[in-house]
């Protein structure tokens, strides 16, 4: 490794997922992580993993012990982003849940220190979101709200709302490591 990484996690939201995947596609020096969940989703917006694969390695959640985690403590990592995050996968962290790939990837990302760059798929009472056939309508539940916030206290981690803050935050943590 010549130098550390961002580690990025797909969840099974649709939330604006092609908008982040596009972002994504145009970082370098990345690992992809994707929930099975976010896995399935990816193939409803007909997004080939394959094509994903030749710019990037991709860790599907295939094991109980989840292994990559491993690589947070050994600095391979840099920051850890969520994008898109289901309120699932939100309730799991803001309860320390680790159970998952991608969930034990936020658990030990913030044990080592290293920021993490969520964007949750629930951030406002009523909002417009991404389904495989358009735009629709959503109105989250005060829990997953309720989770969205506790999840901003949260030591090294920074919460975006939009896929335009998630680059920016994304670039500025980039340009602060150079």
């Amino acid at each position: 490794m010549d130098k550390p990484r961002l580690a990025w996690a797909i969840t099974g939201s649709g939330h604006y997922i092609e908008e982040c995947l596009d972002f994504l596609m145009t970082l370098n020096n990345v690992d992809l992580y994707l929930s099975q969940a976010g896995e399935e989703v990816l193939l409803m917006y007909g997004i080939s993993l394959n094509d994903i694969r030749k710019k990037m390695p991709v860790y599907r959640d295939k094991t109980a012990s989840a292994p990559p985690v491993g690589h947070f403590y050994k600095g391979y990592y840099h920051t850890f982003v969520m994008a898109p995050t289901t309120s699932n996968t939100i309730a799991k962290c803001v309860l320390g849940i680790a159970d998952s790939l991608v969930t034990n990837l936020y658990s030990q990302a913030g044990k080592c220190r290293v920021p993490s760059i969520v964007y949750p798929c629930d951030i406002a009472p009523e909002m417009e979101t991404t389904a495989p056939g358009g735009k629709v309508m959503v109105y989250p539940r005060k829990i997953d709200l309720e989770g969205t916030d506790k999840l901003r206290s949260f030591e090294y981690t920074t919460v975006v709302e939009s896929v335009d803050e998630l680059t920016i935050t994304v670039k500025e943590r980039l340009k602060s490591l150079t």
